[in-house]
């Protein structure tokens, strides 16, 4: 895992842009050009909860095979695996929704075709947008079934759409109806997903759903400025049981300036994440708006800093998107964005990193955090309504380490101490998560 985040618009482009590859003449040689390349995996997991302590380790592989591009047309697929051999019953059942769950799945199986520029997919994907996005901070890294069309004819702009009818999350307990937790299994394409954000317990809200429907854009017109927008429109949304609760919209806006100085780059990010609900949706108070704005800067001798600040309405939580992938400035680096998205909640983060290549040790880097996460008392909310007020804090740090004698291993270690106030009384968590991965 590497220190450097990409914003989001970044992300986008290298999440549906399609790669470069000279054109072949037969089927051929389409296949026998294709590219392989792959990922082993081995990490270790534990967590703290206040109730329990518990630890996983888990092995994995990751292979993928795109073809060479014949009359525009190329073939992608990516096959993933996840193997607990030492997982007790205590282990599975902590980690059931998110980290145990044996098994191999194919989790791209794409046609694309590009002509001119513009690409299409259609087929399993992984997809990475702000509002549509599949996390990769577990061993099986979420993934979509639909169509995604990107397209740069406008000058400086990406113009992107995208449907989506099945989704496959980290396991088969995802949605926590198994009767036996120890049963899970790796993730399934389903129509059922996660919509992430300001759950019941403060975390995601899994529901089935007939279809989801995106468009965006990114802007780069004006020098050092990146815009981006982009529309959710989620159909049909609905109880595990197939209850039709109504329809979900979010809306998402983001401004990313970067100034250059003649030592370090300054970096000054705002942004807006909105969704809105029909029919019985509306009675659970998703309706909710939430800004945000990030200062900071990079690239001063290795190091870079920056504090960022969000708030979200007083009596309606946020919608953040589909999966698990969007996130917030304010997110802490393993709890994630799902505490900050809840009615009435106004977050601060304090960051600080540093690239070791500047005093010469390559490869190495730092990071270290400060989330303070305050929620007042939410009066009849359903999904995240608190009647006390309450307060988390995270201290949390993280060492990435791209070894430069073995090129392409990384190891990775993060750490999160994490402590809930409510009505006085404190609840503390710890997480530690270590990654060894191997790119060939």
């Amino acid at each position: 895992m590497k220190l450097a985040k990409l914003s989001l618009a970044a992300i986008v482009v290298a999440g549906l842009a399609s790669s470069s590859f000279a054109e072949s003449t037969t089927l051929a040689d389409a296949f026998k050009n294709g590219k392989v390349n792959g990922e082993l995996r081995a990490w270790y997991f534990n967590r703290d909860n206040g109730t329990a302590t518990e630890n996983i380790f888990n092995t994995g592989v990751d292979l993928t095979y795109v073809t060479d591009s014949l009359y525009g047309l190329s073939l992608g697929l990516t096959m993933q695996s996840n193997y607990s051999p030492f997982a007790n019953n205590a282990e599975k059942t902590m980690y059931t929704s998110d980290m145990y769950g044996s098994g191999a799945v194919l989790s791209e199986a794409y046609i694309q075709y590009q002509i001119g520029k513009t690409t299409a997919k259609v087929g399993r994907q992984y997809i990475a947008t702000p509002l549509v996005n599949g996390s990769g901070s577990r061993m099986i890294k979420e993934a979509f079934e639909g169509a995604v069309i990107v397209n740069t004819d406008i000058p400086s702009t990406t113009l992107f759409g995208g449907y989506a009818d099945k989704f496959q999350g980290r396991t088969t307990n995802i949605d926590k109806t198994l009767t036996d937790k120890t049963a899970s299994d790796i993730g399934e394409f389903k129509k059922t997903a996660v919509f992430y954000g300001a759950g019941t317990t403060a975390g995601s809200n899994v529901f089935g759903f007939d279809g989801a429907y995106t468009m965006g854009a990114i802007n780069n017109s004006i020098s050092n400025l990146t815009l981006t927008a982009q529309y959710l429109y989620v159909n049909d949304v609905s109880k595990l049981d197939g209850t039709v609760l109504g329809d979900a919209n979010g809306f998402y806006g983001e401004g990313n300036y970067v100034l250059p100085l003649s030592n370090m780059k300054v970096i000054l990010d705002a942004g807006y994440r909105g969704s809105r609900t029909t029919s019985v949706l509306d009675t659970a108070h998703l309706e909710g708006d939430m800004f945000q704005a990030r200062v900071g800067f990079k690239e001063l001798a290795g190091f870079g800093a920056s504090f960022a600040y969000s708030t979200v309405s007083s009596d309606q939580s946020v919608l953040l998107g589909a999966g698990n992938g969007p996130t917030t400035y304010t997110a802490p680096l393993i709890k994630a964005a799902e505490v900050t998205s809840g009615a009435n909640t106004d977050a601060y983060k304090v960051e600080a990193t540093y690239d070791f290549s500047k005093v010469g040790v390559v490869g190495l880097k730092v990071l270290g955090q400060y989330v303070y996460v305050d929620q007042d008392a939410v009066t009849g909310t359903v999904f995240n309504g608190v009647a006390a007020k309450t307060k988390n804090k995270f201290w949390e740090g993280q060492v990435s380490y791209d070894i430069p004698n073995l090129k392409g291993l990384t190891l990775s270690l993060e750490y999160e101490n994490a402590t809930k106030e409510v009505a006085n009384a404190d609840v503390d968590s710890n997480e530690m998560r270590f990654r060894a991965n191997y790119k060939f």
